[in-house]
């Protein structure tokens, strides 16, 4: 680690083979705590680059446990979270709206960072027990056409750097490394990064990667489709500008999409959401995810078209029947 931590000293960056055999060396708990923090507020003060993020992706994949869903095509939706809104359950209700509209989903999430719910709180309040069984998860794909990661069931390594972070309370090159592991890998992601610097690291990270992606980031700093502001959407085969407008939506403001005080609280609006009786702020910010995530697993449709799609899915029930459906297989 001293050779590591001498060359960040001297300016240089870490290759990615590096950063790989470092997160090795952390889970064979070679190096302490200190060595460990110095490394990661190196990284964090002077910027993570895209080959030391995708180093520690490769070491933390290599560590963990892969379920392999080769024979789907699916989609994963999720944000890098740390935005520090408290928005409701976005991605995760947007998850089922896209399963309703008849499209797979390999869901990657875990409890919240800096929000009262995260993706595996809300699942938690409505009894989903998670599992690492591969037929459950692929049963669950078949009949309810979603599966869902809890992360620490699988991202093996994470947790032997976990004491150092919360140690440190500030965010870390880890916070970062969430979506870019999910255990299946799978050839579709809609990832939602908090600015536009971040946004820039995940465009090249997945161009490195070869997958199909899109990586969304809102102008005022969500990390997702929030609707308050305008949002840049950048793919393998182009990068837009949109408004709400655009899309046939109207602006919501910040206090539309909280997420509440509570983790009760936040299902209950992810409830209203998928039982047609949420507030137009909170249903239109679920379509325009949806909608971007249709458009990335299936080229033929733009997210402007799948804004009908997704608004079938909800109107017919076929979102929160796939839900339900989940429910009853995971708990």
């Amino acid at each position: 680690m001293k050779t590591y931590l001498n060359q960040l000293i001297e300016g240089e960056s870490l290759s990615r083979s590096q950063t790989h055999d470092i997160l090795l060396g952390i889970t064979r708990q070679e190096y302490n705590e200190c060595q460990i923090a110095a490394l990661l507020m190196t990284l964090q003060t002077r910027g993570v680059t895209v080959d030391e993020l995708l180093g520690f992706r490769d070491g933390l994949i290599e560590t963990g446990r892969h379920i392999d869903l080769s024979d789907y095509n699916t989609l994963d939706i999720v944000g890098t979270g740390g935005d520090g809104k408290n928005t409701f359950n976005i991605s995760t209700c947007a998850a089922f709206v896209i399963a309703g509209a008849g499209y797979k989903v390999s869901k990657h999430g875990n409890g919240a960072s800096t929000s009262v719910s995260g993706a595996s709180t809300v699942l938690e309040q409505h009894g989903v027990k998670f599992s690492a069984d591969p037929d459950v998860l692929r049963r669950s794909l078949d009949e309810a056409g979603i599966c869902y990661f809890h992360a620490p069931l699988f991202a093996y390594g994470m947790k032997f750097v976990g004491p150092v972070r919360r140690a440190l309370g500030v965010p870390t090159c880890f916070n970062l490394l969430g979506p870019l592991v999910n255990p299946c890998q799978p050839r579709n992601s809609l990832h939602g990064t908090a600015t536009q610097a971040q946004q820039r690291l995940y465009v090249r990270a997945h161009q490195k990667l070869g997958d199909n992606f899109g990586v969304i980031t809102s102008y005022d700093g969500y990390d997702e489709i929030s609707l308050t502001s305008g949002f840049k959407l950048v793919t393998p085969h182009f990068e837009k500008v949109f408004t709400p407008k655009d899309l046939g939506l109207n602006y919501v403001e910040p206090k539309d999409i909280y997420g509440g005080a509570t983790a009760a609280e936040a299902a209950r609006i992810f409830d209203a959401v998928l039982e047609g009786t949420a507030s137009e702020a909170q249903t239109s910010v679920i379509l325009a995810n949806a909608a971007c995530g249709i458009s990335i697993i299936d080229r033929n449709l733009s997210v402007e078209e799948s804004i009908a799609l997704c608004r079938e899915s909800l109107e017919s029930g076929a979102a929160r029947k796939a839900f339900k459906r989940f429910v009853a297989i995971n708990s």
